[in-house]
């Protein structure tokens, strides 16, 4: 099966989309992560990367909160749990990795829920930049901590040049 992708120029960097007839797959931050593009991936769109190409410029534009695509993650069951709850935290606002561990009825997998949020390939649209650290610091994201400030200024969830959180 070919899995066709588009690059994407955003204010974050080149973005590298993915999807199957069935929903998105992936979005990779710059510079693309090559091991995802192998031999069945094949550059040019499809009718989900094109809406999703559509609803992330509405995003950067400031004039999107909230996504509406088909999404086709793959990952084990618990991490789709997560990934699929990070889609509940508000625009503008951020929870910690308690808060989510907590919303997915396990209060004591904080550190299994932060590695399965490590593990989103479906950054922005399921937001783990949202999540933060239980004392307020931003913490790892795989864009970057710049991308990740960034999103939630974007967002109002951090003031611009407040040079809180790090």
């Amino acid at each position: 099966m070919t899995i066709p992708f588009l690059r994407m120029d955003t204010p974050i960097g080149t973005l590298t989309l993915a999807a199957d007839d069935h929903g998105l797959l992936r979005i990779d931050f710059p510079p693309p992560c090559q091991a995802h593009v192998g031999d069945d991936w094949q550059e040019g769109g499809n009718a989900v990367l094109a809406e999703a190409q559509r609803q992330l410029q509405e995003y950067f534009a400031g004039k999107r909160q909230r996504f509406d695509l088909p999404l086709s993650p793959r990952g084990t069951e618990f991490q789709r749990t997560v990934w699929t709850t990070l889609a509940a935290i508000p625009y503008g606002d951020t929870w910690s990795y308690r808060d989510l561990a907590r919303q997915i009825g396990r209060p004591t997998a904080t550190r299994a829920v932060g590695a399965a949020n490590g593990r989103n390939p479906l950054p922005i649209v399921l937001p783990c930049h949202r999540v933060i650290g239980a004392d307020g610091s931003l913490t790892g994201f795989g864009g970057g901590l710049p991308t990740k400030r960034f999103l939630l200024e974007l967002e109002g969830a951090l003031p611009t040049g407040s040079g809180l959180f790090g």
